[in-house]
């Protein structure tokens, strides 16, 4: 189970915009994150390379966690809003809930629920629809 202070550290970076770094920080050598229900991807190093691609993509991010945070012995479930600003000045805004299990500090096991559609980028402001 994760001790409060080591969540909120948590929290801070990813509300910081460093999702690598948290990757880095907080997540085990054989962690998983899984997209709802597509196959999980395996391993802290992968996890840290796919997001730094989809960080690359970006102009800008937001990262907001929508408190309370639920914590029930070794799982923790978090709200998320994300805003992404895209090259081409297109934007997608998203809101996901992460089911987490932990081992002691770290992170072992993340699964992410959210409507897929939210994915669609948005035309930037002000572009012709």
């Amino acid at each position: 189970m994760p001790s409060s202070d080591t969540l909120e550290r948590f929290i801070a970076l990813v509300e910081s915009n460093a999702h690598d770094q948290a990757i880095e920080d907080f997540y085990a050598p054989h962690a998983s994150m899984q997209e709802n229900q597509a196959p999980p991807r395996v391993g802290r190093d992968q996890l840290v390379t796919g997001e730094r691609k989809v960080m690359a993509r970006a102009t800008s991010i937001e990262s907001r966690c929508v408190r309370p945070v639920f914590v029930n012995g070794d799982h923790v479930v978090i709200r998320w809003v994300f805003r992404f600003v895209w090259q081409d000045d297109s934007v997608t805004e998203m809101e996901e809930l992460a089911h987490q299990r932990w081992d002691g500090e770290r992170i072992v096991q993340e699964q992410f629920f959210y409507d897929p559609a939210q994915r669609k980028p948005q035309p930037p402001p002000g572009a012709a629809i």
